[in-house]
């Protein structure tokens, strides 16, 4: 069974969505994150994919507060992703509470530092994000595109031990439009043993079930959830 895992994005320590990593198409939708994460919870939701959009901006871990406040009093897991530059950012997410550490820019732009993570951590302490564009890389919250492709990239990270990634299309990021299943279907092919985690675009129950279809061991939904368009009941039954 597919895992689900909402997002909390935050900004300025609330619970926010952007449309295309678009820092300029904000919505809150919560002041207070951990209020929701608690609502995920009681709906049986046992993941959660936090985001630190400040620390991804800014390059630095802003919201570290928040992670410890939701690690503390729920029970869920959380990988938690966002600013995240050095070994003792890494350390500290831990501390604070995270299961995993999300990676994205730095094992793009930063191989060897990256490679020292996996040294010191395991790679099960990291969940390697892809976020992809007519199957190139992007990073630096979405800011810079690159020449990478990314079934190159994977492979040579799956050498280097990485066993989970999640993996956005940009292009269809907060559009609920629909996830990238033709993506999905491809890594799924070339790497079976990778457990696939989907992301952005889910905007029903079929979406899940697509993307389950097309080989994903779990699906990351935001904006679906907060506009209503799939609700926390209907996801219990399938948790």
């Amino acid at each position: 069974m597919i895992q689900i895992i909402p997002a909390i994005d935050l900004i300025d320590g609330k619970c926010v969505r952007l449309s295309q990593g678009d820092y300029t198409q904000k919505t809150i939708y919560n002041e207070n994150p951990l209020e929701v994460a608690k609502e995920f919870e009681a709906a049986g939701i046992k993941r959660l994919h936090l985001v630190d959009l400040d620390g991804a901006k800014a390059g630095k871990i802003q919201n570290l507060p928040v992670l410890e406040q939701i690690a503390s009093k729920t029970s869920l897991t959380i990988d938690f992703g966002g600013g995240v530059k050095t070994a003792d950012n890494f350390q500290s997410v831990l501390n604070a509470g995270a299961t995993y550490v999300a990676v994205g820019s730095v094992a793009v732009k930063q191989p060897k530092t990256f490679k020292q993570w996996i040294e010191k951590f395991g790679t099960d302490k990291i969940l390697l994000g892809t976020d992809v564009k007519n199957n190139k890389l992007s990073v630096s919250a979405w800011t810079e595109t690159t020449e990478i492709n990314i079934f190159d990239f994977l492979e040579e990270k799956i050498k280097q031990g990485i066993k989970s990634i999640f993996s956005t299309d940009i292009s269809k990021d907060g559009m609920l439009a629909g996830p990238a299943i033709d993506l999905y279907s491809e890594i799924h092919k070339r790497f079976p043993g990778l457990k696939l985690i989907a992301s952005g675009g889910v905007s029903k129950m079929d979406d899940i079930f697509a993307v389950e279809k097309a080989g994903c061991t779990g699906v990351i939904i935001g904006k679906a959830i907060y506009e209503g368009k799939i609700t926390l009941k209907e996801l219990a039954k399938i948790n």
